[in-house]
């Protein structure tokens, strides 16, 4: 077939190249200018002919034995799901696909601690790619939602008490949840009543918040949440406290100014 026809049959379909035998490199590079995944059908590309592929489709790094690192960082720039096509990336090339997304951390072999807390930094359930998360990245992601504890197998004590704290919804993820844990997860968020209530004696709720709001540094929140949770009222049938009350009795400084000025709000 003469070579007019070939060409006009590779403008058309550029993967034609691949039925073609001994194309000329003028096919070649009509083939990848029109579809740069045609580059996996041709042995011995020239190395214009790789950029030109990349040029139209970035992942055509796949089929490039040792592309340049221009060659990759293109690729990554255009997606960076292109991670996946690069053998052993530098943490650079790894940076730059982690600032568009923590997914990417999927594609890296053994990543650092200091890759890992980019990815979820920039992707919290980003952790669920990462075989074996360091402790500082189990604190890291659930710190920005409490949902990461979700796709962590084992999380650490103070990730679980991290995620609780910043939402009681959390509860819900705790592996292993025994009295002595309820209890923990009382005195830093008072919330956490609504989804263990009928796991606890009243005794022992009033030990816990006793505790909790005799507290000098008692966080401003959960001295609030507590004046304002509906499950523990002077008028409940199974938690009958009158917080006020309580508070003025068994409250630090911090913990009665806080509740005054809550009071005030009410009237």
């Amino acid at each position: 077939m003469e070579n007019s026809k070939l060409m006009e049959m590779i403008r058309t379909n550029p993967n034609a190249i691949a039925y073609i035998p001994n194309p000329t490199d003028e096919m070649k590079l009509l083939a990848v200018q029109k579809n740069g995944l045609a580059l996996e059908y041709m042995d011995n590309p020239t190395r214009e002919m790789q950029e030109l592929a990349i040029d139209n489709n970035a992942r055509a790094i796949q089929f490039i034995d040792n592309p340049t690192e221009d060659m990759m960082i293109k690729a990554i720039n255009d997606g960076w799901i292109n991670l996946e096509y690069i053998k052993n990336p530098n943490d650079k090339l790894i940076e730059l696909a982690l600032s568009q997304a923590g997914w990417a951390i999927q594609y890296v072999q053994n990543p650092s601690e200091e890759l890992q807390l980019l990815a979820v930094r920039k992707n919290y359930d980003s952790i669920k790619f990462i075989k074996e998360p360091c402790a500082s990245v189990h604190e890291e992601a659930v710190k920005i939602n409490y949902d990461a504890l979700r796709y962590i197998n084992s999380p650490t004590h103070k990730a679980e008490r991290i995620a609780v704290k910043n939402d009681e919804r959390a509860i819900a993820f705790i592996h292993d949840l025994d009295k002595n844990k309820i209890l923990e997860f009382l005195k830093v968020n008072i919330l956490v009543i609504k989804y263990v209530m009928k796991e606890i004696s009243k005794d022992e709720l009033e030990h816990v918040l006793k505790e909790a709001l005799a507290n000098e540094d008692v966080d401003e929140k959960y001295v609030r949440d507590f004046l304002n949770c509906g499950t523990i009222d002077k008028t409940s049938p199974i938690m009958p406290i009158d917080k006020i009350m309580f508070i003025d009795k068994y409250g630090s400084k911090k913990a009665k100014k806080i509740a005054v000025d809550e009071k005030l709000k009410m009237l």
